[in-house]
């Protein structure tokens, strides 16, 4: 099951949808016979009941979306808030050897964050400019969290059954002007917060329980620029792994339904790891990034010039 939020052509009003098995989207509020004003609404009731019913899809006799029909948004538009975590070992490990630099020993101590722009969020298949004054845009390939229900001092224990669902997570950075910033000891911020591609969708957690082992969740992790393939890793390989993040996001502090958490980037997930010089160079107009991560499906995001 999968669960998105669209705006068909033509329209102003985005529409949370559920999809059937025939690869058409239908509107998830007609189908679970409540009011549905957008997704994050509905997902504490989502998790409490077992709808819609697979049954109710297969013999659905409302009106239908087809993708050609409208273009997907972010699945939660307007998260309350963006959480982005520096997970994975291998990823810091190798960005921070390419400045001449070690691994602090607080990283493995804890998982660290910082708040992202909510309000910067793009959609499948949007287009995506470097912005003012940079020449270094860069992919990064993470798994999104979609918090369900909310929660404070959330145990680790206890944080799977906080979990909504999953989902793709693009974190456009721009390099040149992260790299300047962040020599002030803060940050990132205008680096970062110009765009982050979510989506197409949320996979529920329920759909991905023969995954899950203890705290860790298995699932590959894939990255293509221009059809070539340039990074590949796995969500397994996390060292704070996801119980830990929700655990340490909520300590002291109201997760909300909604809420979105990155991972941080995989091994191998971004051109700052790999290195410009062989990859092609960083993003540049006419580019197409695609993010694959296993049973997510495919995040695409078009490159093109600044306006």
């Amino acid at each position: 099951m999968r669960f998105a939020t669209i705006l068909p052509r033509a329209s102003l009003a985005p529409v949370p949808v559920v999809a059937a098995a025939d690869g058409s989207w239908l509107e998830l509020a007609a189908l679970i016979g409540r009011e549905v004003p957008h997704l994050q609404a509905a997902l504490p009731w989502l998790m409490t009941h077992d709808r819609p019913q697979s049954d109710r899809l297969t013999h659905w006799k409302g009106p239908r979306y087809r993708e050609s029909e409208f273009t997907f948004l972010p699945p939660i538009p307007r998260p309350p808030a963006f959480r982005d975590f520096y997970a994975f070992e291998q990823h810091v490990k190798t960005a921070r050897a390419r400045r001449g630099l070690e691994v602090p020993p607080a990283w493995y101590e804890l998982p660290v964050f910082y708040f992202s722009n909510h309000n910067a969020l793009v959609g499948h298949d949007a287009a995506v400019y470097a912005p003012a004054g940079s020449q270094e845009l860069d992919y990064e390939l993470e798994l999104g969290v979609v918090i369900g229900h909310g929660g404070r001092d959330i145990p680790a224990e206890r944080a799977w059954e906080h979990v909504f669902g999953f989902t793709i997570v693009n974190d456009f950075s721009a390099r040149d002007l992260q790299r300047k910033e962040m020599t002030v000891g803060l940050g990132p911020a205008k680096g970062k917060d110009f765009a982050t591609a979510v989506g197409p969708w949320i996979v529920p957690r329920g759909a991905l329980q023969d995954r899950i082992s203890g705290a860790s969740l298995t699932l590959e992790m894939t990255a293509r620029v221009n059809g070539r393939e340039l990074s590949r890793g796995s969500v397994a390989a996390l060292q704070h792994p996801i119980p830990q993040l929700i655990a340490h996001a909520s300590r002291d502090a109201d997760l909300f339904p909604g809420d979105l958490l990155g991972t941080g980037t995989v091994g191998t997930g971004c051109i700052l790891e790999l290195g410009a010089e062989n990859t092609g160079g960083w993003l540049k107009p006419g580019d197409v990034v695609e993010l694959e991560i296993e049973r997510l499906g495919v995040l695409r995001t078009r490159i093109v010039p600044r306006p």
